[in-house]
């Protein structure tokens, strides 16, 4: 199996194995650095606890950098980059300022140093030797989807780089008859066979069927074929999994496709749970989170207001307020620090854009940074929203895109969040066809949101600040 399901989000296993094995990688490198620190071995149990620490700490940076992302595009050199990133700067960090609190898990600098270095060098070999001896399409689910059309066009538009299908290998797609090819012209393998499905699915070890027909076209046209189902019971029952193609795209892009979705799916899915123990959860974790980041934050957000009314000799607001909508559509100020002149919308409301001119000098950086959000820790502390969600959109735009995007109002039916699923996975948009592509991303957390994702989600949004992607 390619991958397991944790609280409704997808994970692929062969990433879960490498975290896991490289985990233990960097818990050996702890007891190497010790004995490169003072040429002795130390009693298994007396840095146990700190080794333990040290693994954890940094497998989770790794985590936030995106080391283990299933769509990462950056190949070998990209994945050291990261890990290099996640080691010497936010690893070590972590792991002094873990060591003054809890001084159990301190390792000494000069342990700490060793053990960083022989972690990385370590995880460099192992890399290195799994990327050229191991064949990584070995690890990957051999897929075919049945069917040509509009549906199956989803796939070959969306996933025809190799790099969208870092967890499967994309055998063709199967034509069935009745349906327009719309596949080949994204470059997709077309199968035309007299040979029956099952067969077909036996004789090349496929994995997993995708069904992608256009149900729409086999209820117009009375001639064209009907599902395979004889087909398609035997490969089921012979152990190769068969999925809808909806649930396929939403595991392995992590978002809903709002052009496939119709209410039934949703009604018959198995997501969208809410309940009180769930709100009560995550808003403990909001909290935790919003306070401890206040606590870590402050100087700079001190330093911060002082450099923005500063740059105006203290005569305009250091914090901008503005209305957004907020869980059941009810209306909240939400609060930013100043990134943009005071009459920036003195003629309306206008989306920013990439080298936005009301943009200040100051308000250039801390947009960059996401430093522009922290005052936004008061609006969940004060429960207008959480510490993860869709992010809140202004009424004026909300209007405007529910008019045009199907299901947009259902965003809604969650807090908005300083971070969110859709900022991780999309670029920072600012038209209407930005906003359609980040609602199925939303709609993917509202369908899934746990407090596992949640964490995924935060430890990520570390990876989004250092390298700035999506802000302006």
């Amino acid at each position: 199996m390619a991958h397991i399901r944790v609280f409704r989000h997808y994970i692929h296993t062969p990433y879960v194995y490498m975290a896991l094995f490289e985990a233990l990688i960097i818990f050996v490198a702890a007891y190497l650095g010790f004995f490169t620190r003072f040429q002795e071995f130390p009693p298994f149990f007396d840095i146990f606890v700190a080794a333990l620490i040290f693994s954890i700490t940094l497998t989770s940076t790794m985590v936030a950098m995106g080391v283990y992302g299933s769509r990462l595009r950056e190949g070998f050199t990209g994945m050291m980059l990261r890990t290099a990133v996640s080691f010497f700067l936010l690893g070590t960090t972590a792991m002094a300022v873990f060591a003054f609190f809890i001084p159990l898990v301190g390792m000494g600098r000069g342990v700490l140093l060793f053990s960083t270095i022989e972690a990385f060098v370590l995880i460099s070999i192992f890399r290195w030797t799994t990327y050229h001896l191991v064949d990584e399409n070995t690890l990957k689910r051999k897929v075919l989807v049945v069917g040509v059309g509009h549906r199956a066009k989803k796939i070959a538009a969306r996933m025809r780089r190799a790099s969208d299908r870092r967890a499967f290998l994309l055998v063709g797609f199967w034509d069935h008859g009745g349906a327009d090819d719309q596949v080949s012209e994204f470059g997709a393998h077309v199968i035309r066979s007299d040979e029956p499905l099952d067969q077909y699915c036996l004789d090349h070890d496929i994995d997993e069927i995708v069904v992608a027909m256009d149900e729409r076209r086999r209820r117009e046209d009375s001639n064209s074929p009907g599902l395979p189902l004889d087909a398609l019971m035997n490969c089921r029952l012979s152990g190769v999994e068969v999925c809808e193609v909806q649930a396929f795209i939403e595991r392995e892009s992590g978002k809903v496709d709002v052009e496939l979705l119709h209410p039934s799916w949703v009604i018959f899915s198995d997501g969208f749970v809410a309940n009180a123990f769930s709100d009560v959860s995550k808003r403990v974790f909001d909290l935790l989170a919003a306070s401890l980041l206040l606590f870590v934050t402050w100087p700079i957000m001190a330093i911060t207001a002082f450099l923005i009314a500063a740059s105006s000799r203290f005569r305009d607001p250091v914090i901008y307020r503005q209305e957004r909508v907020g869980l059941n559509n009810e209306p909240f100020e939400v609060m930013k620090f100043r990134s943009m002149r005071t009459d920036a919308e003195s003629s309306g409301a206008v989306w920013a854009s990439q080298n936005d001119p009301r943009v200040t000098r100051i308000g250039a950086v801390i947009r960059k940074t996401r430093i522009d959000e922290l005052p936004q820790l008061f609006n969940v502390l004060r429960g207008d929203m959480s510490f993860v969600g869709p992010r809140p959109e202004r009424p004026v735009f909300v209007g405007q895109l529910a008019e045009e995007i199907d299901y947009y109002e259902e965003r809604h039916r969650v807090k908005p969040g300083i971070t969110g699923w859709a900022q991780l996975c999309y670029p920072y948009g600012a038209s209407v066809d930005d906003a359609k592509e980040k609602l199925q991303y939303d709609l993917y957390y509202l369908k899934n949101q746990s407090l596992l994702l949640d964490l995924i989600i935060l430890l990520q949004t570390v990876e989004v600040v250092l390298v700035g992607e999506g802000a302006r």
